[in-house]
């Protein structure tokens, strides 16, 4: 079935055909029947064990019995850590495009002589931040694991 010509304000363009889009309605079908079926046959078919017992009742922790509550305080470590983990890799997010843009092969001339050097001090100064930051944590002692 041709697909024929529409006038828009942009020229004459070829009209919607959903025919193209059918890969993508058939990929989420797909996707969609295959969870369906596995979350199914989890419960339809007798793969699992039906004998409830108080062992396999316990919540299991690494195969240690849990002690004391779920609940209780996890040290500031954890956090500090966690925290430091993002902001050095945030830093690479901001590093990444630049490199590419400043020592990438085919790069623009002209962006590498009127900006290089200005960008390059900016990035210098962003990675003194950084740092001095990581000298900052170090010294009080954030990377040693108690």
């Amino acid at each position: 079935m041709p697909v024929t010509p529409v006038q828009t304000p942009g020229g004459i363009e070829p009209a919607f055909d959903l025919v193209a889009y059918y890969p993508v309605l058939i990929y989420a079908a797909v996707c969609i029947l295959f969870g369906l079926s596995a979350v199914a046959a989890t419960h339809l078919f007798p793969f699992k064990p039906r004998k409830p017992t108080k062992i396999k009742q316990m919540p299991y922790e690494s195969g240690m019995d849990p002690i004391g509550s779920a609940r209780m305080q996890f040290d500031v470590k954890f956090y500090l850590i966690a925290i430091l983990f993002l902001v050095f890799d945030v830093e690479l997010l901001f590093l990444y495009p630049w490199a590419v843009i400043a020592f990438g092969e085919g790069g623009d001339q002209t962006w590498r002589t009127v900006f290089g050097t200005i960008v390059f001090v900016e990035i210098m100064v962003f990675l003194a931040t950084f740092v001095i930051a990581y000298a900052y944590a170090w010294k009080k002692g954030v990377f040693q694991w108690r």
